[in-house]
């Protein structure tokens, strides 16, 4: 089996636990991660200020080399929905028919691709609203998962959100 390649995006005041968790679960088991973001070689700090440099920029990107893209929470989806290449990236990612992740506020970009449309995701309630307008039907459960989109609620979840996604990867370890 090729090796599987995974985007985590990143932008300053993201989660930590929902950025790093993953990342090594993911290398854990084989599975190259490269972190992208709307600039490359930039050091975005969390909301507590621990650090995550971008390997790639997103407008450097091809969604076709990419098996998954995690988009994780705190406030950095705010952030990221303000770069155009980065809501570009997520919407060829979707548009390819790749696993799209999502975990706590990850659904904020989400909101600005047609993935959410007929399906069932969950999400941290404060962005409950927005996730339903962007058509999806609001499910209050650790991970749920519809096709291609895998969704979470909060950092409890990601044991549940990280062996979705593996599974969805066809990953064992």
């Amino acid at each position: 089996m090729a090796a599987k390649k995974t985007a985590v995006l990143v932008d300053e005041m993201y989660q930590v636990l929902e950025v790093w968790y993953p990342y090594y679960r993911l290398i854990e088991a084989g599975v190259k991660v490269d972190f992208v973001a709307a600039e490359a070689k930039k050091q975005y700090p969390s909301k507590e200020g621990y650090p995550c440099i971008s390997n790639v920029a997103a407008k450097d990107v091809v969604a076709g080399d990419y098996d998954c893209l995690i988009v994780p929470g705190g406030y950095a989806p705010d952030y990221m929905r303000r770069s155009r290449a980065v809501i570009k990236f997520a919407n060829d990612m979707v548009n390819t028919g790749k696993v799209i992740a999502a975990i706590c506020h990850g659904g904020w970009l989400l909101c600005s691709t047609p993935i959410y449309k007929g399906k069932k995701a969950t999400c941290f309630m404060a962005i409950k609203d927005d996730i339903i307008n962007a058509g999806a039907e609001y499910v209050d459960e650790e991970c749920v998962v519809d096709g291609n989109l895998i969704t979470s609620r909060k950092p409890d979840d990601l044991p549940a959100f990280c062996k979705a996604i593996l599974k969805a990867l066809e990953v064992t370890d």
